[in-house]
């Protein structure tokens, strides 16, 4: 058998190189099976460079050689054959480049476990250097000292016999440097041991700073790299920094490949992203999937990502960061802690605003001094004044804080910083930034805190105000703002916050299609709010005015609410009522809220004066004041589609051109859509039904894509209309059919009612 494996060998070497590339595979399964190779032939292929990178790793298995730093060694490969260093390839460049400008000392900083100390070794194995090492222990007590260090290289490396005098030896280490024909490499490995709050050496081991002046000398032939989780600030020592951050997850894909580890779903990313590629936890993870697991990724991601910190060597590498941060530096360590309250979910930074603001117990000329000392130690992640934790540093910072009589301090402080920071809503990234200190709130359990964030009114690019809620509602943004208020509610007790979210509910509901979840919601609040009217001391016309307000808006909500279910008598019956309560307000002001949705009514119903007459004030009003908010979208597409049952064509088409305007300048892509099906009625009522059947599917695919059943079904009942004019009766009938579904959804039977009336008149024709 072994005389046949060797006959192929010597059949594979007589070939010449270009063949014995080709025909690698050819071979390939008789070496796996004989695996009876010698390690002089296998070095003899590869340097040869008849093998591949992969078929040559798959045999150093099959004849045994498994550690991959033993192959390494014994036939002195490069680093990029080596299967478990990989991502790095950017790292090897950099250091390059600093080395090349002339950096004699660098100093590779980051996190524990992110591969610091691997890197500066493969790098030396790269540029081909030997290299003399001291590994700084992590209690400083056990450091050796400068002077036996230098001594042990001098005697051992260049057989030197040392002096008595620590200067004299740097001197004679220094000419060793200076003389050597061949570069040399030194690695100090964990300098942090060695600093102190301050990124100096501490004061027990102030010769070391000697050592690193000789060792940055320009002249000397050497290159010294340094590894350390916290930054080297010795102003008198010449040293370049390089922040070696997480592995990409490419780097891990590749990693978990070669584990055979399945990794086709998200389940890697959010690993990934959870350890912030951290090199040390891409391979505790894999070896736990692997051991315990059966290589199931997603079995094991199931299992664990509720508590990042489960493997015991995962935990204990960040518990001795805090811990020696807490030591070192108290001042930092508390800054860290307090930085766990924030969530860096919808929001994944905070600027130094942020960091500022939980350092309430520091002089305030310190302040950024301390934010300076954290992020040189690299737990913390900044980058263009954005400041977050990666999670694995958040698990255990938020941990410590809960424990710490901080807890609810820190989480006001926050929720300040937030509020502080959005005084005006233009872009929903600042909506979602001001909601933030909801949650701060929340967490200490402050529920009537966490509704004021919720309902207080800020600025709009309009210069008018409006609550949080409304800012996220008009935006689409239904279910976050929803899933907050749920937060909230159930723990107020009765009064203007918990009626004024119960409208804000209703009105959701309203958006969403759900409208009889609206009309309860807004029943609700109504209820509350008439209640507290009746209890409420009237010397408080402040309160009472907010209670009326709420009042106002919930029953205007149920009115637009009974309209969408084409219950008409009813809708003017309560719209009728918010006209009667604006008179007790300021009716000039308030009333116009119900006159929009009215003036509809009176003109569907076949009352065209007062119709008229109504429309024409509105509009004439409108001219002066413009009134940009989400209300007025509202109400002028009534008042548009008011418009078009008296016939008016022209002033309809200006209003629903005017919606879309100002729909996109606020994003409100629903009240746009609205529009857009109005003004495809339009084109069909001209005729041009080419324009109208765009307009249609338009506004039908936002309506499908943000859930808004309602205007979904209206949108299609319209398109049903528009198919039957030009007699295109089957597709009239497929958008009938969805329009009565959905109609169904809702529970509007009069809805449906409604289009199965225009089908007879369709049939009837």
């Amino acid at each position: 058998m072994a005389d046949s494996v060797r006959a192929s060998i010597q059949g594979l070497e007589t070939v010449d190189f270009a063949r014995r590339k080709r025909g690698w595979n050819k071979f390939a399964k008789l070496w796996y099976e004989k695996a009876l190779t010698s390690e002089a032939t296998l070095k003899r292929f590869w340097a040869q460079k008849s093998i591949q990178k992969e078929s040559f790793i798959k045999i150093c298995h099959a004849v045994g050689l498994t550690n991959w730093e033993e192959i390494a060694q014994r036939y002195e490969l490069p680093i990029s054959l080596d299967p478990d260093f990989i991502g790095r390839e950017t790292a090897i460049s950099q250091i390059n480049n600093l080395v090349s400008r002339g950096s004699k000392i660098i100093v590779i900083q980051g996190v524990g476990g992110v591969g610091k100390t691997r890197l500066a070794r493969k790098y030396f194995k790269a540029q081909g250097l030997k290299f003399l090492e001291l590994w700084m222990p992590t209690e400083s007590q056990n450091i050796v000292t400068v002077e036996s260090l230098v001594e042990e290289w001098l005697r051992r490396d260049f057989h030197e016999e040392p002096g008595r005098e620590l200067w004299i030896n740097l001197q004679r280490l220094k000419r060793k440097l200076l003389s050597s024909n061949q570069k040399i490499g030194i690695l100090i490995d964990n300098l942090e041991s060695a600093l102190d709050m301050h990124g100096r050496i501490i004061e027990t081991y102030r010769p070391y700073v000697y050592l690193l002046k000789v060792l940055a000398d320009p002249e000397v032939t050497s290159l010294t790299l340094i590894t350390s989780r916290d930054r080297l600030c010795e102003t008198s020592i010449d040293n370049a920094v390089y922040i070696l951050r997480g592995l990409e997850l490419t780097a891990w894909q590749k990693f978990f490949d070669n584990r055979k580890i399945s990794h086709t779903s998200p389940t890697l990313s959010e690993m990934h992203s959870a350890y912030g590629g951290n090199a040390k936890a891409m391979k505790i993870i894999s070896g736990a999937i692997l051991a315990d697991f059966e290589g199931n990724i997603e079995a094991y991601w199931r299992a664990t990502k509720e508590d990042l910190l489960i493997e015991r060597e995962l935990g204990n590498l960040v518990t001795s960061q805090l811990n020696r941060l807490q030591e070192i530096d108290p001042q930092a360590y508390k800054l860290l802690c307090r930085l766990g309250c924030y969530r860096y979910q919808d929001v994944s930074f905070v600027n130094i605003d942020g960091l500022l603001s939980l350092l309430w117990d520091i002089p305030q000329q310190e302040r950024r001094r301390v934010i300076h000392r954290l992020c040189d130690r690299s737990l913390v992640e900044c980058r263009r004044d954005k400041y977050w934790l990666h999670p694995v540093i958040l698990t255990e910072a938020l941990t410590r804080l809960k424990k710490s009589p901080d807890w609810e301090t820190t989480n006001r402080q926050a929720a300040n910083y937030w509020t502080n920071s959005i005084q005006r809503v233009i872009h929903t990234s600042d909506a979602v930034q001001a909601l933030e200190a909801c949650y701060h709130y929340l967490a200490i359990e402050d529920y009537q805190q966490a509704a004021q964030v919720i309902i207080n009114p800020r600025d709009n690019k309009w210069g008018t105000r409006e609550s949080l809620g409304r800012s996220f509602y008009k935006r689409g943004l239904l279910e976050h703002i929803t899933r907050a208020i749920n937060r909230v509610i159930h723990h107020l007790n009765p009064g203007y916050s918990s009626a004024k979210l119960n409208h804000t509910l209703g009105a959701i509901c309203f958006l969403s299609g759900k409208l009889h979840q609206s009309i309860e919601y807004c029943e609700v609040s109504k209820q509350t709010a008439q209640s507290c009217l009746s209890s409420v001391r009237l010397v408080d016309n402040q309160n009472i005015t907010k209670l009326n307000l709420v009042k106002l808006n919930s029953l205007l909500t149920i009115g637009i609410c009974q309209i969408g279910l084409w219950e008409l008598v009813g809708a003017q019956k309560t719209l009728t009522k918010v006209k009667e309560i604006a008179s007790e307000i300021d009716f000039h002001k308030y009333a116009p809220s119900a006159l929009f949705y009215l003036a509809y009514l009176y003109a569907y119903q076949g009352d065209k004066s007062e119709a008229n007459k109504i429309a024409n004030e509105l509009y004439k009003r409108l001219s002066q004041t413009e009134m940009p908010s989400w209300v007025t979208e509202c109400r002028l597409f009534y008042l548009a589609l008011t418009y078009q049952v008296l016939g008016n064509m022209e002033k309809a088409s200006s209003l629903f051109h005017k919606i879309i305007s100002y729909a996109d300048n606020s994003l409100y892509t629903q009240a746009k859509s609205k529009a857009i099906c109005g003004l495809a009625q339009l084109y069909r009522e001209q005729k041009d039904y080419s324009k109208a059947l765009t307009l249609h599917e338009q506004c039908i695919k936002v309506f499908d894509e943000i859930s808004a059943k309602y205007d979904l079904a209206e949108a299609y009942y319209q398109q049903a209309l528009t198919y039957q004019e030009i007699e295109q009766f089957h597709k009239s009938r497929e958008s009938f059919n969805k329009a009565i579904s959905l109609f169904n959804d809702i529970q509007a039977p009069r809805q449906v009612d409604k289009v199965k009336s225009a089908i007879k008149k369709l049939y009837s024709e």
